[in-house]
């Protein structure tokens, strides 16, 4: 989005004298940032130049742990991703939230569980060290949020997002979100009948196809076991960017509950001296039921759960 465009074809060596990053949170901020950089082979003035702008971050209470400038003009790998995450989970997740936050009656922030966490004072206390504490948790509230909102959007189909991990695996949760912005764009039951490689093919091509979301995923980067979580984040976080409207119905009750379109039935293999199957329906952490039926009767339509025991 620079004028003239940059291209960035190696993170490591390109943000080393302190443009590319520079120009990234000129865009990101609004605020004039390049007339300071120095173009220059010399190391001091790289250094100067990347300095400026870990100043810049600095100033607007982002949270850097044992980044400095020389590590960046140096290429370190895992600080450059760290740096780049605080960024991103600064200027986007954080501020998308926030506007969840703003636009709804009840907050969705300061909706977790009461103590140390749940503090919601505002960073710009003069402690420093407050100040940093509070950053922290102001991250964790924001990825909370975002939380809530996948789930508020994707439990009327029947889909569980416990987290930014293995929820997402299956591609049905992807899938959901999208579905709740547009329902013409997905067939839930016929994503049952895909595998997790197609439905996540299916969800991050419609969503750049037909909604504009940039595609930063693979199929691969999900289909892992441990799938990395600022990954998945930083990609859903596009969907609230890109469709402002869906933010004020999400946070009104975030206790309340809302009722789902249909309920569908999972069903897993029993172990081999079990005669049966299990149908898992979950629909949130604290709610799993298992049933059980034989093998040699097919699977239940509907399943209907009552309060009772029974």
């Amino acid at each position: 989005q620079c004028k003239p465009p940059l291209k960035v074809k190696d993170l490591f060596i390109d943000i080393q004298d302190g443009k590319i990053l520079m120009a990234l949170l000129e865009v990101l901020s609004g605020q004039k940032l390049m007339h300071e950089y120095k173009s220059s082979t010399h190391r001091i003035f790289r250094l100067n130049n990347i300095a400026k702008a870990l100043k810049f971050l600095e100033d607007r209470n982002v949270k850097l742990v044992s980044i400095d400038a020389a590590e960046i003009a140096d290429g370190n790998s895992s600080l450059v991703l760290g740096l780049i995450w605080n960024i991103i989970l600064f200027f986007q997740i954080k501020e998308l939230t926030g506007n969840l936050n703003r636009n709804s009656s009840s907050s969705s922030l300061s909706s977790g569980p009461s103590g140390p966490e749940s503090d919601t004072s505002h960073p710009s206390t003069p402690s420093v060290e407050r100040n940093m504490s509070v950053t922290v948790k102001d991250q964790r509230k924001a990825i909370r949020a975002l939380l809530i909102w996948v789930q508020r959007k994707t439990r009327k189909y029947g889909v569980a997002v416990q987290d930014f991990a293995s929820s997402w695996r299956s591609g049905l949760a992807f899938l959901a979100i999208i579905k709740a912005i547009d329902s013409t764009l997905v067939d839930m039951k016929q994503a049952l009948e895909k595998s997790a490689r197609e439905n996540l093919e299916d969800a991050f091509s419609i969503a750049q196809n037909k909604l504009g979301v940039p595609r930063l995923l693979e199929p691969e980067d999900i289909m892992v076991e441990s799938p990395d979580e600022q990954s998945i984040v930083t990609y859903v976080a596009q969907f609230l960017e890109h469709f402002p409207e869906l933010e004020g119905e999400d946070f009104r009750d975030p206790d309340k509950e809302l009722p789902i379109e249909s309920t569908y039935v999972h069903i897993k293999d029993t172990p081999s001296e079990k005669e049966g199957k299990i149908l898992i329906l979950s629909e949130s952490e604290e709610n799993m039921y298992t049933v059980n039926h034989e093998r040699s009767h097919p699977a239940p339509p509907k399943v209907h759960i009552h309060d009772t025991p029974e």
